[in-house]
């Protein structure tokens, strides 16, 4: 993924900066569809915030994918990565803690090997901001709608669903399948997640288009 417009980053972090302080730490969300660069912006706005000496952390909601053993076991496992393939409740337990609790564990996600890791990375008490990346931040679905009140600035990223199509078949292609694959597993699943995150998110604080 390209890396994002500088203004674009530069915005956002003096936005960022100029929210009235949280008693702990801002909650800031990062969301979007599969392929929008969620995950490009967020940390290069980390980097830019860390800067300022402003002590901002990235919080992946990926570590939260349910194993693959589980997917098979509910007959899931060709729509991972759609909101029910994930640890919903998990997620919304992690964004309260981080708004109460000094430290918080949180987990990753290995794309290469396809599994989640728990307690990949510590959102330590020094960390002011955290911001907080994924695809269903802002969804109007149980359990994910009860995320929206808890944000202190909501930013979803929205891209022309063309755009969003070539970047997933080049994202499964540099993954080494072939283009027929790479084809398939953009259009089977990945696309049908953009749209019900695209179709049925609830307002952001900030939209930005490609």
């Amino acid at each position: 993924m390209a890396e994002p417009d500088e203004g674009t980053v530069e915005a956002l972090a003096a936005r960022i900066l100029g929210l009235p302080p949280a008693p702990l730490r801002l909650r800031i969300a990062v969301a979007g569809p599969p392929g929008a660069g969620k995950s490009t912006l967020a940390r290069a706005l980390v980097d830019r915030l860390n800067r300022d000496a402003a002590r901002a952390a990235l919080v992946p909601m990926d570590g939260f994918h349910l194993d693959n053993a589980v997917l098979d076991a509910r007959g899931l496992r060709a729509r991972k990565g759609a909101p029910e393939t994930f640890d919903g409740l998990g997620v919304l337990r992690m964004i309260e803690r981080l708004g109460q609790d000094p430290e918080v564990v949180i987990p990753g996600f290995d794309r290469a090997r396809d599994i989640a890791i728990a307690g990949a990375a510590v959102v330590e008490p020094g960390h002011r901001i955290a911001v907080v990346e994924g695809n269903y931040l802002l969804l109007d679905d149980d359990p994910w709608r009860r995320l929206h009140p808890l944000w202190d600035l909501s930013v979803m990223l929205s891209p022309p669903v063309d755009v969003l199509r070539q970047r997933l078949i080049d994202r499964w292609l540099a993954y080494g399948h072939d283009p027929a694959a790479a084809e398939a597993r953009a259009l089977g699943n990945d696309i049908p997640n953009a749209l019900r995150v695209v179709e049925g998110s609830l307002p952001a604080d900030l939209v930005l288009r490609d």
